[in-house]
Parts: C-alpha cells; sequence; structure tokens
C-alpha cells in the first residue's frame, strides 16, 4: 500500500529543461517510477538522446523534443504534443531556466527581461496553458525555484528576485486551483552540481568554499537529491499537499 502511493504508473509527465542537470535527475525519477515522460529542451538533440536512454532504463515510454518556453508558439506546441502523444497530462515540472552572474548597477535590461522571461514568465504561461489538461483527472505542478527564492543575491539580483516571484506564483497557483485538485507546489535546490552550478564556482570567487563552510551535510547536492521530493510532489501521497516550498539543500537554509 505504501509503494502505491508513490506509483506514477498511467500518469504522464512533462518536464521542462529536462536533459541535463536538476531537470534530468527529475525526469530519470518520475520514469522510474512508472510516469511516461516528456522531455522539454532548448536542445532536441539532447532531449532526443536523453529520452532513449530514460526509456531504455525504465521501460517505460519517454519522448524528447526541442522547445524554447519563453516562445508562446513552442510552449503551446510542446503541450499539445505531449497530449496527444501520450493522451493527456497529469505532471508539469517547470524546470527550465538561466542564471545570469551580473551586479545590478551594470545589468542591463535585456538581461533582467530574458531571466524574467525564462524563470518566471515561462512558468506562469506553461501552468496557464496546461490547466485544461490537468483539470481532467486532478494535476500536479511542480515548480523549480532556488536557494535565491528565499536570500538576497548581489551577484544575480534578477535571478534572485525571479525565483523569489516562483514562490509566490506557486502559492497564488495553489490556491486558485485547489478546488480543481490540482496541488501547485515547489523544490528549492540548494547547491547542486548542474552546469549552472559549475558556472557559479567559475564566476563567484570563493563560493565552494561558502557552500562547504554553511552546508551541515558538507557537500553539494546532486541531482538525483532532488529524486524523493520530485517522486512524493508528483504523486498521490502529496494529495493534501499544495502552496508549499521545500528546500532540498543539505540544511544550507537552517544554519
Amino acid at each position: 500500500m505504501t509503494s502505491d502511493l508513490f506509483d506514477l504508473t498511467g500518469r504522464v509527465a512533462l518536464v521542462t529543461g529536462g536533459a541535463s542537470g536538476i531537470g534530468l535527475g527529475i525526469a530519470r525519477a518520475l520514469s522510474g517510477a512508472g510516469a511516461s515522460v516528456v522531455i522539454g529542451d532548448l536542445s532536441g538533440e539532447a532531449a532526443t538522446r536523453v529520452a532513449a536512454e530514460l526509456t531504455a532504463d525504465s521501460g517505460n515510454p519517454t519522448l524528447g523534443l526541442e522547445a524554447d518556453v519563453t516562445v508562446a508558439e513552442e510552449a503551446e506546441a510542446l503541450v499539445a504534443r505531449c497530449v496527444s502523444t501520450f493522451g493527456g497530462l497529469d505532471i508539469l515540472v517547470n524546470n527550465a531556466g538561466i542564471g545570469i552572474h551580473v551586479r545590478p548597477e551594470e545589468m542591463t535590461m535585456e538581461q533582467w527581461d530574458k531571466n524574467v522571461s525564462v524563470n518566471l514568465r515561462a512558468v506562469f504561461h506553461l501552468s496557464k496553458i496546461a490547466y485544461a489538461h490537468l483539470c481532467a483527472g486532478g494535476g500536479k505542478i511542480i515548480n523549480i525555484g532556488s536557494m535565491y527564492s528565499i536570500f538576497g543575491a548581489g551577484e544575480v539580483p534578477a535571478y534572485a528576485a525571479s525565483k523569489g516571484g516562483v514562490v509566490q506564483l506557486t502559492k497564488s497557483l495553489a490556491i486558485a486551483w485547489a478546488e480543481q485538485n490540482i496541488q501547485v507546489n515547489a523544490i528549492l535546490p540548494g547547491w547542486i552540481n548542474t552546469g549552472l552550478g559549475a558556472q557559479g564556482r567559475r564566476e563567484m570567487e570563493g563560493l565552494n568554499e561558502r557552500v562547504l563552510a554553511r552546508t551541515p551535510a558538507n557537500r553539494w547536492g546532486e541531482p538525483e537529491d532532488l529524486a524523493g521530493t520530485a517522486i512524493f510532489l508528483a504523486s498521490g501521497a502529496s494529495s493534501y499537499v499544495t502552496g508549499v516550498s521545500i528546500p532540498v539543500d543539505g540544511g544550507y537554509s537552517v544554519t
């Protein structure tokens, strides 16, 4: 009975930015739990390759598609292809994101707009597109925030602002769509070994040392560290959990 709570067999999940990093870790977890997964990514080649690997590993069908989530027509086509291929959509993971390391006094408005467009505007737009399909039988939206959803950041002000917005959007959608049996929650990853994490270590002097000194787990996280939380929020086990943001950070946010 306990295992049934986390079983995603027969469910259809869409993961944006799912060809690498945190998105890939979550896509792999959902596929392993039984879901049919659609991976949307800027790189169609990477998405197709990863989809084939996940299908081979889990035996569950996975589809990789190229999509820029900031382009309305591509976001709409991504959801439509997901529904036409697998017959519906039950789980949306808004993971696609970018981070531009520029101090506020040096940041251009174009850089600001790009951060907000990917990290916040696209999250709302995809959620809105998915709404009608999620209503069909109840659904799940999992938004990926950040430690900077909680803390300020002088080096990445637009990233921090957009990820803070993700938390407030998560709460608002949770309230708006609770009666439709749609649960909307967020995961706030700590410092994870991904491409963005590596970029941060290159561009922010002393970052690695500061992260390790503050993290009780005394290590950076790995994408698979988010697997359990993602499966919980995507499954029936979290049917009475909505509007929350869960840090997965090795204790970083409580020290």
